[in-house]
């Protein structure tokens, strides 16, 4: 039987690149898993790849369809923007390993759909200052700077990510990406490879 190993971390906590690199294993061969959502499209991405982006219409369709595993809505400035995991195929824990991207609150969605035994959470800390600052920075980047969306989330992360939610979730191990994020991989490489 095959595993989900599911990232998670609050905002700018690196979880992107982290997958990315661990994706590119081939020791591992895991197998992605795209999520879905309601956001607008950030610069440089596409549809299909870092999520599929639906419109709210989309959304409801999966919804009353009943293939929807795990969702969160958040409230932000522009209207609510949804964040799914479709019940779509793309996960047989029969056929192979899983990486996933996700929260705490889809963790325990997903790992109460699949089993306890088949999802190790893997979750990214960051000190506070240091995601920040990240935050700012990729926020310049943007064509249309949302500061005020960054500063939601920010906020909205500290509070997913209490202390409390993550022992009630279960959750014990950390793997820190403060300052190099190649020991953070290493770290996760090596857990991972424990757990396959």
């Amino acid at each position: 039987m095959g595993k989900i190993f599911l990232l998670m971390g609050k905002s700018t906590s690196g979880k992107d690149t982290i997958y990315r690199a661990l994706i590119k294993e081939e020791e591992f061969s895991l197998k992605k898993v795209i999520p879905y959502t309601t956001r607008p499209m950030r610069d440089g991405e596409a549809d299909g790849v870092e999520y599929f982006f639906k419109t709210e219409e989309e959304y409801q369709a999966i919804k009353a369809a009943k293939k929807i595993i795990e969702e969160r809505t958040y409230h932000t400035n522009y209207g609510p923007w949804r964040y799914f995991t479709a019940d779509d195929g793309q996960i047989n824990l029969l056929t192979g390993n899983y990486l996933v991207i996700g929260t705490l609150e889809s963790y325990c969605y997903i790992r109460d759909y699949f089993g306890k035994e088949n999802v190790l959470p893997i979750l990214i800390d960051v000190d506070a200052k240091i995601r920040l600052q990240r935050a700012m920075h990729r926020e310049e980047k943007q064509e249309h700077p949302r500061y005020d969306e960054m500063c939601r989330r920010f906020l909205a992360d500290e509070e997913d990510f209490s202390e409390k939610k993550i022992s009630e979730a279960g959750v014990s191990r950390r793997f820190f990406n403060n300052v190099e994020i190649e020991n953070c991989i290493k770290e996760i490489s090596k857990y991972i490879s424990e757990n396959i």
